[in-house]
């Protein structure tokens, strides 16, 4: 049912103007979609009648009603979907097929994470759209791409994680291999999603012509390893698993002062001699054996003992605040809850709120990091419930009139 709330307030970002048709589900498509609405975009989350997409059911916790019931709605769910609006459509049927190509028809940019060649099936592939459709920007996220000897696979982030290297970077050395505390190549495969659809509507703009993204999680994962995998490009040595510490700078851990953990990330010679100094240790800075970042990392062991005995002596307050003054590189461990309570956070807005239709009341949520100074990121939608504005859309998008709509309802089409 459309929503009973007020229409969202006037587009600001850069992309007003721009469509999304968004067949994507879980994380990888839906967190590029979202980025594409914070900047502006109408994004129409296409889902189908009485599933809808499967982070839908990922819970507990779920999002509460007034009441204090359980929705329908999970948080998973809810962290990937802001400034959409959701249509229900069955593209399994001859007549769903159908109308996706009408509103294909209608938009600049589509964005899929099926499996290879499962769209084409239905005859929504790039291959069947382009022709018809020259201008629109397709956008395909697998885990493995379009070509090459895996293509054919699904892909899943934990898999991609392991597959990718990142898995043998992470964790303590001699322990077991480590993913990472969220679904990280999920979300830098929709980054980089985003940024390609960008550079293509760009090209578009410029020609007149869309194109074929061919996104891969495997490949944004491998690109990702940055200075981790160009370690071994460079030297023919896999980087050294170090936990919490770093392969290349000493001291760059975590550390146990007196009351708690802290970080200690000296970048440089210069620091290291003023942390010692307000460690009240001068000496060490001299010590042929710690004097450089060099002989740090070849001392490593030495290096690290000499700084955890010194930080032990003091509370994480004392380090905290004495090292922040002198430009020592210095910060706390925080969980989740201290998060949302620091104060740059929130003064940077990292905490929105907007109105839910199930929730009856709003809901909070993660805010985008993006700050443009003249087409700013505005929040219009939250993430909708299940086909909450199919009518909606197929009005805005088609101008298809009410008596269509409940027909394509009555079917099961929508």
């Amino acid at each position: 049912m459309p929503s009973k709330h007020p229409p969202a307030p006037p587009v600001t970002g850069p992309l007003a103007g721009v469509r999304v048709l968004d067949m994507s589900r879980v994380l990888a498509g839906p967190s590029c979609t979202q980025i594409l609405g914070d900047l502006g975009a109408d994004v129409v989350k296409v889902e189908k009648p009485g599933q809808g997409d499967d982070t839908r059911r990922w819970g507990p916790p779920y999002l509460e009603d007034a009441e204090g019931t359980p929705t329908g709605e999970s948080s998973y769910y809810l962290s990937a979907n802001r400034n959409k609006r959701s249509l229900t459509l069955d593209f399994t049927k001859p007549e769903g097929q159908a109308l996706a190509r009408r509103l294909v028809g209608h938009a600049d940019v589509l964005v899929e994470n099926y499996r290879t060649g499962t769209l084409a099936r239905y005859g929504l592939g790039y291959d069947d759209l382009h022709i018809a459709y020259p201008r629109l920007v397709y956008c395909s996220i697998t885990g493995f791409g379009q070509t090459g000897p895996y293509a054919a696979r699904a892909g899943y982030d934990f898999m991609v994680q392991g597959m990718g290297g990142i898995m043998s970077l992470t964790g303590e050395p001699g322990g077991q291999p480590m993913k990472t505390g969220v679904a990280i190549a999920d979300l830098m495969a929709g980054t980089y999603a985003a940024i390609g659809i960008l550079a293509a509507l760009r090209h578009r703009d410029l020609s007149g012509r869309g194109q074929h993204l061919d996104m891969a999680l495997l490949d944004t994962q491998v690109a990702w390893l940055s200075n981790a995998g160009q370690y071994f490009l460079t030297s023919g040595t896999p980087v050294p698993r170090t936990g919490n510490g770093h392969p290349t700078i000493v001291p760059y851990q975590t550390f146990e002062a007196a009351d708690g953990w802290i970080i200690l990330a000296v970048g440089n010679d210069e620091q290291f001699r003023r942390f010692c100094t307000f460690a009240g240790r001068p000496e060490l800075a001299d010590d042929p054996r710690f004097a450089t970042n060099p002989a740090r990392v070849g001392n490593r062991a030495e290096t690290v003992a000499e700084v955890a005995a010194l930080i032990r002596r003091q509370p994480a307050a004392h380090w905290l605040e004495g090292l922040e003054r002198l430009g020592v590189p210095c910060g706390p461990i925080n969980d989740i809850p201290a998060v949302f309570a620091d104060p740059q956070v929130q003064a940077r807005g990292m905490r929105v709120s907007l109105e839910h239709a199930a929730a009856g009341g709003p809901v909070d949520l993660i805010g985008s990091p993006v700050r443009l100074s003249e087409t700013p990121v505005n929040y219009r939608y939250a993430p909708p419930t299940l086909g909450q504005h199919t009518e909606t859309v197929l009005s805005d998008w088609l101008h298809m009139q009410p008596d269509e709509v409940a027909r394509l309802r009555q079917t099961g089409v929508i």
